[in-house]
């Protein structure tokens, strides 16, 4: 649900770079210990300045060129010496390069928050400042004490029924997650021959979004979306956009109950490092059962590597998981394991990018 870094603030005493970052990477020799623990834990800081900057909406009132504070701060409803600090510290972490008189820019970088991009994490930048978020991080330290999710000790309820309960922290959630699958959906679809099945089930596919590449990508391929009543009743659009809605069928219902049959593979992106392992087994076996004899189960997953880690991208995401949904990230042997006690067996891991295909048949 969530992804994190770790980049820190300007060391004390450095000037600040114009439309770069100056921050260092933890372990390197050439900053005091203490000048790395202090970018550790004020990484938060970092990480809410640029959800505040992309939730006022800063970057889209650049994009068509550089603008002075001034104008900034009236096309954002802002105040303006404040956004003044706002803007200096996004252009030390590479955001904006600030020119003379106070006038702002918009660097490469900067372009990614702006909710027309093509890369836009906009939503999703929002979505990790928000307090449903923000907040359950405060119980980690209780969550790694007891082994129990953060959130409904902090929020006294479920993520996902407190996302219920408030339609617009759901909202900006929702186009958070498809911010996010835009960008892994293609190396998946480029990594992967999904052509090789005549027909699949995207079991909590969402709106379609990966449903409509899979089939964009593969002409002879029929495509079942599958995902809970409320979310099929606005589904469907990504699909009739890259005009496969004809091959395509809308399915609602519920994981944990049933898969939909008639398909020979059922892919679940994202979907099981949600839960825990009790839970994933219902799913697992769920699509097990809606699967012919040859059939393929297909797990869209950001794979847990072994060490060495060249990145914390996806511990912290694990992590994000522990907090907020209950859920883990998982290695190849844990996804195996996984899959065996669910009547699977894993036939292999193909790279897609930030995700993999974890791929396996019935056993």
């Amino acid at each position: 649900m969530g992804l994190s870094a770790c980049p820190g603030p300007t060391p004390t005493g450095q000037p600040r770079r114009q439309g770069g970052s100056s921050a260092m990477p933890p372990g390197s020799d050439q900053l005091p210990l203490h000048t790395q623990v202090l970018q550790l834990v004020t990484a938060g800081w970092l990480a809410q300045a640029v959800s505040a900057t992309a939730e006022l909406g800063v970057a889209d009132a650049l994009a068509d060129g550089p603008r002075p504070l001034a104008e900034l701060a009236g096309a954002t409803d802002t105040h303006a010496p404040s956004l003044y600090r706002l803007l200096r510290a996004g252009a030390d972490i590479g955001l904006f390069t600030e020119h003379d008189g106070r006038v702002f820019e918009l660097t490469v970088l900067g372009n990614a928050l702006r909710a027309d991009s093509p890369v836009s994490l906009r939503n999703f930048a929002i979505w990790t400042g928000l307090p449903a978020e923000r907040h359950a991080w405060a119980g980690l330290a209780d969550a790694v004490r007891t082994g129990h999710t953060a959130f409904p000790e902090v929020f006294g309820k479920p993520v996902w029924d407190y996302l219920h309960d408030h339609p617009d922290v759901l909202g900006v959630f929702d186009r958070a997650m498809t911010e996010a699958s835009r960008q892994i959906i293609a190396p998946v679809v480029a990594a992967y021959d999904f052509g090789r099945f005549s027909t699949f089930v995207d079991a909590g596919g969402g709106r379609g979004a990966l449903l409509a590449a899979v089939l964009a990508s593969a002409p002879g391929t029929r495509g079942i979306l599958y995902d809970r009543p409320e979310v099929i009743a606005s589904a469907g659009q990504p699909l009739r956009d890259a005009g496969v809605a004809d091959r395509a069928e809308l399915v609602a219902g519920d994981f944990f109950e049933s898969v939909p049959g008639g398909g020979d593979a059922v892919i679940l992106s994202n979907i099981i490092h949600d839960w825990d392992d009790e839970q994933s087994r219902r799913i697992l076996t769920n699509a097990r059962a809606a699967l012919a004899d040859e059939g393929h189960v297909l797990l869209v997953e950001a794979v847990l590597p072994d060490r060495p880690r060249p990145s914390p991208t996806v511990s912290l995401m694990d992590l994000d998981m522990l907090v907020v949904a209950g859920g883990r990230q998982r290695t190849a042997d844990e996804f195996e394991a996984l899959l065996a006690d669910s009547g699977l067996k894993l036939t292999r891991v193909v790279p897609g990018g930030h995700c993999s295909v974890v791929e396996a048949v019935r056993v």
